[in-house]
């Protein structure tokens, strides 16, 4: 009786092992799909349909063609693909921000689903209410502090190789300045990135609050919490081009069949191959991001005690 006591829900309240991350991300997604997988495929429909629209529009007004045996030198050609191709990157960037949602709904299901409550779509989205612009501004800012550190990287690259006459200072900038590269952009993803959401939901905190909990929840953990981001990265990645590849190839396959919807046949197969994986790996990704934010707040914090009293389990 006193294990069930201490899992009134989804996880057990205690310090969580990666199995029993990986066992309750599941758990979640099965037991709320509308608030998991629903909310992702809803949000990614709906960006996606931006690109679909403006292409769609552009094929039969414009005749955009994509066909190496026709030159796009026409005015209106030139334009059609650049709107084409400009509105699908436009849609990637709203699919960005959208997803950030998606990861603040999930953390607030987890939490519930750690109570031993489950959450419909409208009960999480009415659950967001005061936070919302919040989550939006949050998952701007921290993408574009990412966007930024990488631009410093690619500008020191153009300047190395303007400067520099030598071989061996590119070919050693090549090595190390990677390296480093590399090292900072986990280190960043990790301290700044990867748990600033989950805090924003379920902590009474701003966007640069939310920013300072991850980087204090993740002090002294940090290779165990890049590990499991980073093994859940490759999970999610691998099953996302598993469901999305054969969607895509098959957009691929209009364009070779008729090149006058080529462009039309693309974008739709992106937007489609993007909205299947999302299916899966938005909410499964967030929902072990959520879970290391409720793991590391137990054995930091005893968070486990605020779950259980929360979840009724003390006052029995």
């Amino acid at each position: 009786m006193l294990g069930a006591a201490h899992k009134p829900g989804a996880i057990p309240l205690r310090p969580l092992a990666l199995g029993d991350m990986y066992d309750a991300a599941f758990r979640i997604i099965r037991f709320n799909p509308q608030a998991t997988v629903g909310a992702a495929v809803l949000v990614t429909a709906l960006t996606m349909a931006l690109p679909v629209l403006v292409t769609t529009l552009l094929t039969f007004t414009t005749g955009v063609v994509i066909d190496e045996s026709q030159d796009v030198t026409g005015t209106e050609e030139v334009l059609g693909v650049v709107g084409a191709f400009g509105s699908m990157l436009g849609g990637l960037v709203l699919l960005v921000v959208a997803l950030g949602m998606v990861n603040g709904l999930v953390s607030l299901v987890v939490r519930a689903a750690a109570e031993g409550r489950r959450l419909s779509l409208g009960q999480a989205w009415a659950a967001t209410l005061g936070k919302r612009w919040r989550l939006v501004g949050l998952t701007v800012l921290v993408n574009l502090g990412m966007l930024l550190y990488t631009g410093a990287y690619v500008t020191l690259w153009f300047v190395v190789v303007l400067v520099s006459d030598s071989v061996v200072v590119i070919v050693l900038w090549a090595s190390f300045g990677t390296v480093a590269f590399g090292a900072g952009a986990l280190w960043l993803w990790t301290r700044l990135y990867y748990l600033p959401a989950p805090a924003l939901m379920l902590e009474d905190v701003g966007v640069l609050g939310a920013i300072g909990r991850g980087y204090r929840l993740t002090s002294g953990h940090f290779w165990r919490t890049l590990g499991i981001a980073l093994l859940t990265l490759l999970i999610a990645s691998i099953a996302g081009s598993v469901l999305s590849v054969p969607v895509g190839l098959l957009g691929q396959g209009v364009g070779l069949a008729w090149p006058e919807y080529a462009a039309l046949g693309l974008v739709l197969g992106q937007a489609v191959s993007t909205v299947v994986s999302a299916a899966f790996v938005a909410p499964f990704s967030a929902a072990v991001a959520s879970l290391q934010y409720v793991d590391l707040r137990m054995r930091k914090e005893g968070y486990d005690v605020e779950l259980m009293s929360r979840a009724g389990v003390l006052e029995s």
